[in-house]
């Protein structure tokens, strides 16, 4: 599933669409949608911006509404040149289902192949129902030490692996940094949070900070379905350190990494580097 880094580069990508018009919508997946009369109300509307809410990506019109787009597991957003939708395009296209048609920018395709993502179009009240059960915003600058501290405190019996994951702390992070994170704070992800020291809970924030920012620059991961809106690979998967590597020789220290599941989720740490 994208995270953070991912969608935030998709995000970042699809600025270009800001002030451009949604002419037209085609889809051959109605189920992923969860709002009534979707073509009806989009068509004619002006995109006013394009920005993320944890691993939503959501299109602000400029009648106050708002598409939300959660790619799932293997969802994408491809910018594309071609506006109309032809029979032969989707024979050669099996997993593209939702097409929006635009004034300037050709088209944004929606591709799915597990056909889990979805598609919402929400007025203020909804989009803030749904941010309201999301945490901070880990790129936001209300994401301080201090607020990290007081989101420490009150989960202290959980593990370090699965508070990066708990969404109603910190909104983006999924498995993938939830592993990373640890490794470049040399933490041990089973470890509880009641027993971080302040410097180890200090390193444990510019860490968080500096593996997001990193992974975004290196426009996110890609494994095997996340493309960017222009349909690239990402490139931090050549930077990881510990996540999908057991069995191997850590980079910094030899010692080979271990594999755990915490929480039904595999996690990957070196026993040595990480204390």
């Amino acid at each position: 599933m994208p995270e953070l880094p991912e969608v935030q580069t998709i995000v970042n990508d699809l600025q270009i669409l800001t002030g451009d018009t949604i002419t037209g919508f085609w889809t051959n997946f109605t189920k992923a949608i969860k709002s009534d009369d979707f073509e009806e109300k989009i068509k004619g509307q002006k995109i006013a911006g394009v920005k993320r809410l944890g691993k939503n990506i959501v299109i602000e019109l400029a009648n106050d509404t708002f598409i939300v787009a959660h790619l799932k597991m293997t969802g994408k957003l491809l910018l594309s040149n071609q506006k109309l939708i032809t029979s032969n395009q989707k024979i050669q296209t099996k997993h593209l289902h939702h097409v929006f048609s635009l004034q300037k920018n050709g088209a944004l395709e929606f591709h799915d192949i597990r056909k889990f993502a979805t598609l919402e179009l929400a007025d203020k009240k909804r989009l803030s129902e749904i941010e309201s059960g999301k945490g901070i915003n880990p790129l936001s600058k209300e994401f301080t030490l201090k607020k990290f501290t007081e989101l420490i405190e009150v989960r202290k019996n959980k593990s370090i692996k699965s508070f990066l994951m708990d969404q109603t702390a910190i909104s983006g992070i999924g498995n993938i940094y939830a592993s990373e994170i640890p490794y470049d704070a040399k933490l041990n992800p089973i470890r509880k949070l009641q027993t971080l020291s302040e410097t180890e809970r200090k390193s444990l924030f510019k860490s968080t900070l500096k593996i997001l920012v990193k992974a975004i620059s290196k426009r996110g991961t890609s494994f095997s379905d996340y493309r960017d809106a222009k349909g690239k690979k990402g490139e931090f998967q050549n930077y990881l350190k510990v996540y999908k590597k057991a069995g191997k020789s850590c980079a910094k220290c030899a010692t080979i990494i271990e594999k755990n599941v915490i929480e039904q989720r595999s996690t990957f740490h070196c026993p040595t580097c990480q204390q």
